[in-house]
């Protein structure tokens, strides 16, 4: 009897909390409660499995709310699977280039290892966020790369300096913080971009996606590669409009990069991580040939790593 009732309460708060969040179609509000879907997704199955332990009422309640709260969870996930991630190459394609995406924590204390650990894995293109003078000091002492944003919390280090930095003009208080580089990487120009997005329970979230593509829409998209900590998972329909509209292609598909657990006053390692809200998205001249998620390294966030490959040109047709 008391798994059954347990079963049939925790069925409802999974079901009622999955329903309302389709409400983040319409409201900015409601749309927070999209971020926490796959919690919802594993609530509704453990009610289901409590509820099937139980009789009568709760048994028979438990079982359909858990059917509701498991459809409609499923129901937000389902468009990060089907979409379109872009074109694919394999390993070893010609000019491919490592792109690592990491949000390091400002208090990080385990900041050799986060350096010993980017240079063993010497990516063509670092783009942080949190970063402190510290931090970038030690990397740019142990690596040799070159940094721009020198003076933000966002930077972006390469093994060659940038061609030039020309930043979009904004009018107004853009609500948003961002570096933007030239390159010459992966045999072209390549421009980068990393941002740093307000949390989802701010006021400032939907002004940043706006200039963010206000942004994007002003520099060169076909070879760009823009990353950053969005604090925003895939399951939210903020999420959804903006990847929509910015031209580029979110090469990361529902891997959780946050939390890891262990830092500020939570000093337990998260078992797993639950949000994917690190992104790395690139222009239509690159192809994916891998994804993969980095190690604890100190940070509340894991890094992504990301490997994209120019995109082949079509083959020439026989005379």
């Amino acid at each position: 009897m008391f798994l059954g009732a347990l079963g049939a309460m925790l069925a409802a708060a999974s079901a009622g909390a999955a329903v309302m969040a389709h409400g983040g179609r319409f409201s900015a509000g409601l749309d927070i409660l999209t971020h926490w879907a796959p919690v919802y997704l594993v609530g509704a199955i453990l009610g289901a499995l409590l509820a099937a332990c139980g009789v009568g009422p709760n048994r028979r309640a438990g079982l359909t709310l858990a059917a509701v709260g498991g459809l409609a969870a499923a129901a937000l996930m389902a468009p990060e699977f089907l979409r379109d991630a872009g074109p694919t190459a394999p390993p070893g394609a010609p000019g491919e280039i490592k792109v690592i995406q990491f949000n390091v924590w400002r208090d990080n204390r385990h900041r050799e290892q986060v350096v010993a650990w980017l240079k063993a894995e010497n990516p063509d293109v670092l783009l942080v966020e949190e970063a402190s003078p510290g931090l970038r000091n030690l990397i740019v002492a142990r690596t040799g790369w070159r940094v721009a944003g020198a003076q933000s919390s966002d930077m972006i280090f390469t093994h060659a300096p940038y061609l030039a930095m020309q930043r979009p003009r904004l009018s107004g208080d853009s609500r948003l913080t961002w570096v933007n580089a030239t390159y010459d990487i992966g045999g072209g120009p390549l421009e980068v971009m990393v941002t740093n997005t307000g949390w989802p329970t701010t006021l400032d979230l939907v002004p940043q996606g706006k200039v963010l593509r206000r942004v994007v829409s002003q520099l060169p998209r076909e070879r760009m590669i823009l990353g950053g900590d969005f604090n925003s998972t895939p399951w939210s329909f903020r999420r959804q409009h903006d990847d929509a509209r910015l031209g580029l292609i979110r090469r990361d598909r529902a891997l959780a990069t946050w939390p890891t657990g262990r830092t500020g006053l939570w000093p337990w390692a998260a078992p797993i991580p639950i949000f994917p809200i690190d992104h790395v998205y690139a222009g239509p001249g690159w192809a994916t040939t891998s994804v993969r998620r980095g190690p604890r390294l100190g940070s509340d966030h894991y890094p992504l790593i990301v490997t994209l490959a120019p995109v082949a040109p079509p083959a020439a047709s026989p005379r």
